[in-house]
């Protein structure tokens, strides 16, 4: 299933939608059409667990051909927000989780050459997160070393608190894109929080994909192009630490609730460990794409 929070005409807060066959149906709405009550944000319906999910599937199904006006709207008519406008806490980043990034890490940015034993966990704060479409933000009294990197994200879907490897995929509501923008002239004694948390870098989206429809999240395809010019380009296969570890790993002492991001890290390619090194400027496009998630399009504008 393909979900999303989108905003038609003056509605700022943005609706929960699932598209079908080209069109955006409002999932509030589509359950008022059947009787039944349905939630409005995404945050909601992933509270309401599995059974929230196959409600809407039953619904889209009972109303097949048959949908009342204003319930539906075709999806180019539409402005998408990030699925997850505002998480509920910061985003789990995980750091170093590609073999060759390790290394181009350790050449460019003075980071350990030695594989990590743990997960290499940071957080970017919610309010950095915008939609697809929206601009990054570039201030150069701040930054001249503004940086890219693709991402699988992974959406908790059931509380876990010490979960099990083997039970941990069991908690995940489902999966979306993410670029982990970097300020990296922005790092302090060793601290990433300011350099990954700034505003606008963490672009999300444009959708969720459930769970169920990706039959495996650990055989992926991401890239990353910066104006039509490919930079990044691997497999979820080579993360060091999968999504069960990531889960495991975490939740021995943070417990990860429903709406919780993790970004599962990035492969070799950003801008740092090119050479000549690379960074983004005003005026640049970039794009990040995971097979069978989907396309992140942002552009980078000056600011300051």
């Amino acid at each position: 299933m393909k979900l999303v929070t989108y905003r038609d005409g003056a509605d700022e807060e943005g609706r929960l939608g699932v598209v079908h066959d080209g069109l955006v149906v409002d999932v509030e709405l589509l359950g008022e059409a059947v009787g039944e009550a349905l939630p409005s944000t995404m945050l909601d319906l992933i509270d309401l667990g599995p059974d929230a999910t196959a409600a809407i599937t039953r619904a889209l199904a009972e109303t097949d051909g048959a949908r009342p006006a204003g319930i539906a709207v075709h999806e180019n008519n539409v402005r998408l927000l990030a699925p997850i406008p505002r998480p509920r806490k910061n985003i789990f980043g995980i750091g170093l989780n590609y073999t060759e990034h390790v290394a181009e890490s350790a050449r460019a940015l003075d980071t350990s050459a030695e594989l990590p034993q743990q997960p290499v966990v940071f957080s970017k704060p919610p309010t950095a997160v915008i939609a697809n479409g929206e601009a990054i933000q570039h201030n150069e009294s701040m930054t001249q070393q503004l940086d890219w990197e693709v991402e699988l994200a992974v959406i908790i879907g059931k509380r876990a608190t010490r979960i099990a490897k083997d039970d941990a995929m069991s908690h995940v509501f489902g999966y979306t894109v993410l670029n982990d923008i970097s300020a990296r002239d922005n790092r302090r004694a060793g601290q990433w929080i300011f350099s990954k948390g700034q505003d606008t870098f963490a672009p999300m989206g444009p959708a969720i994909i459930t769970a169920d429809d990706v039959a495996d999240p650990h055989n992926l395809d991401l890239w990353l192009t910066k104006n039509g010019e490919e930079k990044q380009r691997s497999n979820t296969k080579f993360m060091l630490f999968n999504i069960p570890e990531l889960i495991a790993d975490l939740s021995t002492g943070i417990t990860l609730e429903p709406g919780d991001i993790i970004a599962t890290g990035t492969p070799a390619g950003v801008g740092a460990g090119r050479d000549p090194q690379e960074w983004m400027w005003p005026g640049d496009v970039i794009k990040c794409g995971v097979e069978g998630i989907g396309v992140l399009r942002n552009p980078v504008v000056k600011i300051g």
